[in-house]
């Protein structure tokens, strides 16, 4: 009778050290993505994209206004609308060193109604430049995009949205967080067992 025992073959693969991958729960929470939060980057972009063609609008009409010399105040009011459309275009971006001393900003119908003004401030005073049309046209086509980006933001603020965006974003924060926390857990765990194959070998 033959001796299974001297035949039997132990797998050297339990040996080995575990990969490095994330775990199922890790890769579970960051599977997880807002829409709701992915609508309001998308429209953050959108409304930064239309301040910053008042922007150039109002460059290009300011230059336009000191070199032909036709109207010094026009010039200095569209110097005006460029830093109040800078100021909206670092609003959507949501730093916190502009938010923290601008608090008006924070909230939407407060950012709605200055994006209405400064749109309100790019289409002002058109007979100057009625004759460029290619002028002309680009100020309309910002002034009216900013102009419905405002009022969205307004009824939005007025429905409360912000608060449910903050709201939701601070949940995905603490979701990242989480994911983070459970990766060092994980790579901690892997360090541990790599501990212990080592001293057993040994």
């Amino acid at each position: 009778m033959e001796d299974i025992s001297s035949d039997t073959h132990i797998p050297t693969g339990y040996d080995s050290i575990p990969e490095d991958r994330p775990s199922s729960s890790t890769r579970r929470v960051r599977s997880r993505a807002d829409p709701f939060l992915i609508t309001c980057r998308c429209f953050s972009l959108v409304t930064a994209l239309a301040a910053l063609l008042c922007v150039t609008v109002n460059v290009l009409a300011a230059v336009r206004s000191f070199k032909d010399g036709s109207d010094i105040f026009d010039g200095i009011f569209r110097c005006y609308a460029v830093a109040i459309a800078v100021l909206v275009v670092v609003a959507e971006t949501e730093w916190q060193f502009v938010i923290k001393f601008s608090k008006v900003l924070e909230f939407w119908a407060g950012r709605g109604m200055l994006q209405i003004f400064v749109a309100v401030m790019t289409r002002a005073y058109p007979e100057y430049i009625s004759n460029h049309t290619e002028l002309f046209l680009l100020q309309s086509i910002a002034s009216y995009l900013l102009l419905s980006c405002g009022a969205i933001y307004v009824i939005s603020g007025i429905l409360c949205m912000g608060v449910v965006k903050r709201a939701r974003l601070k949940k995905e924060l603490s979701r990242e967080q989480a994911a983070k926390d459970l990766e060092e857990l994980e790579r901690r765990r892997q360090e541990l067992e790599a501990l212990l194959l080592l001293e057993e070998r040994v």
